[in-house]
């Protein structure tokens, strides 16, 4: 199977108030060494009841002693994939929100380690969005990874040179990529 193109977007889905009540009163932990991210991620998650950290202790702390419905975790700064470990230990969904560490390597070792989503901070006011696909993922146990590759794949294909990427590892996309909104795979 070929997993150049992007999944297919049938089956149904939550439209943009649906998912605003999806988020409305869950408890999200958010995680970032810079204070304007977090600001901005307060903003942008309004309808959330949101936790805030600034360093790893603080974070790892929180996530050891509450539950969550999610966490948005910064890589770099924070020790996220070290958050990661914990957030995966506690079921909690992890969403990696970085500016540094837009690499395949990261975002390869964030989906294997555990994470749900692997997000770029220039999408930063997309977050709403990101967290109530993982959400809704997670409510109808299907796979978030189709439906991330929907959202930025073409922005991962800029990024790191074309749609060749995939290739290295063509079996794991294959994998993640399975189209969780219908039964027609990817081509």
């Amino acid at each position: 199977m070929k997993v150049m193109g992007t999944p297919c977007k049938k089956g149904l889905r939550m439209n943009a108030d649906e998912k605003r009540s999806l988020l409305s009163g869950k408890k999200i932990l958010i995680v970032d060494d810079e204070e304007d991210i977090l600001d901005l991620l307060t903003e942008l998650l309004d309808v959330c009841v949101l936790e805030r950290a600034s360093s790893f202790e603080q974070a790892s702390a929180l996530l050891e002693n509450n539950m969550y419905d999610a966490a948005v975790l910064d890589i770099m700064g924070v020790d996220g994939y070290g958050l990661l470990k914990i957030a995966e230990s506690k079921n909690i969904p992890a969403i990696m929100l970085t500016a540094h560490a837009l690499t395949k390597e990261d975002l390869l070792r964030s989906i294997k380690e555990g994470a749900s989503y692997y997000a770029p901070k220039d999408k930063i006011n997309r977050i709403a969005e990101f967290i109530s696909d993982v959400l809704e993922a997670r409510k109808m146990q299907k796979n978030i990874w189709a439906r991330w590759f929907n959202s930025l794949g073409s922005y991962y294909d800029n990024r790191f040179g074309g749609a060749d990427w995939r290739e290295m590892e063509q079996e794991f996309w294959e994998e993640r990529l399975k189209d969780w909104d219908s039964d027609d795979p990817p081509t």
